[in-house]
């Protein structure tokens, strides 16, 4: 599939801020953050606008971005729109939450019912996001039983990593913020790992003789392609990446998303050194998440390519 940066963009940065903001109202509810007024007002806003800066990038995959909306009314069937719907519900929440935490400075009441809500919304948003492309049974790589996980967990592992970067400009910085992100990053590695495995291990199934209905036939093969020239589905559809460049982009994820953050992580508990080593953390794993997303997208495979001259995907 041809990565699509507007995409690639929407679910790095919305997941991590649904990562942070489940943070946040999980950690006020428990009262393991202090409830005052900066940290509600920067943890807060740079989630909203992580969150906000996606969902607008991603209408810019949309021929007609004026019609987005209407995909919230598919909820009972697409995933997609059950997203929507579920950021709609996380940010309204939020601004409940948001009123107790910057007017009142308390999260008690009506506000840690809206906290506790919030947490289960942000997972189910990323969750949701994840099952837009675990569900695609025509692409082998993304209907993965793994997909959905992955998602959950790099976008509360980059809002861990973001939580530990704010206590750390505010002086708040505890060991539990930086374990708890080390925690999520080497999660994160190991599920991502197990995906790539997956996918290189897993019977290509799909094959032509499948896609015709002739396999009893015996062997398929085309005769001529169904276009002289290439065309969109060409394009979009049967964009490659060499398998040795997606190797070097693997060990790159690896490096930026995990290896690294997960190294500045540990360097910002050094006395004197927590703010640069929180800010590392967080510029290598965005840099490592937009290398994951995009190699998640090239890697990808549709059926559709069979009748393009692929035997088997």
């Amino acid at each position: 599939m041809h990565p699509a940066y507007s995409v690639i963009l929407f679910t790095t940065a919305s997941g991590a801020g649904l990562g942070l903001l489940a943070w946040l109202a999980l950690f006020a509810l428990l009262g393991v953050v202090p409830v005052e007024r900066w940290l509600g007002f920067t943890g807060l806003a740079s989630s909203f606008v992580l969150v906000a800066g996606g969902l607008l990038s991603s209408t810019m995959h949309l021929g007609r971005p004026d019609r987005a909306w209407r995909a919230l009314s598919q909820w009972r069937t697409s995933w997609l729109s059950r997203e929507g719907v579920m950021v709609i519900a996380t940010a309204g929440l939020a601004l409940v939450l948001a009123i107790g935490w910057l007017y009142f400075e308390r999260v008690d009441g009506v506000f840690a019912v809206a906290a506790a809500v919030v947490v289960v919304c942000a997972i189910v948003t990323l969750y949701a996001t994840g099952m837009i492309y675990a569900s695609l049974r025509t692409i082998r790589q993304w209907h993965q039983p793994l997909t959905a996980p992955i998602y959950v967990t790099l976008g509360l592992a980059s809002g861990a990593v973001l939580l530990r970067m704010l206590l750390a400009v505010l002086r708040e910085a505890s060991p539990w913020s930086a374990w708890l992100a080390i925690v999520l990053l080497s999660i994160g590695a190991a599920l991502k790992w197990g995906y790539w495995l997956r996918i290189d291990g897993e019977l290509r199934a799909y094959t032509l003789e499948a896609a015709t209905g002739l396999g009893h036939l015996g062997k398929v093969r085309v005769l001529d392609p169904p276009h002289t020239q290439p065309n969109f589905v060409m394009r979009e559809m049967g964009y490659k990446v060499a398998r040795k460049h997606a190797q070097k982009l693997r060990r790159a994820t690896l490096l930026f998303a995990f290896g690294l953050p997960i190294l500045f992580v540990l360097i910002s508990q050094v006395p004197g050194l927590a703010i640069t080593g929180a800010l590392l953390a967080t510029l290598s794993l965005a840099v490592g998440l937009i290398i994951e997303r995009w190699l998640f997208f090239a890697e990808a495979e549709h059926v559709s390519m069979l009748y393009y001259g692929e035997e088997r995907l």
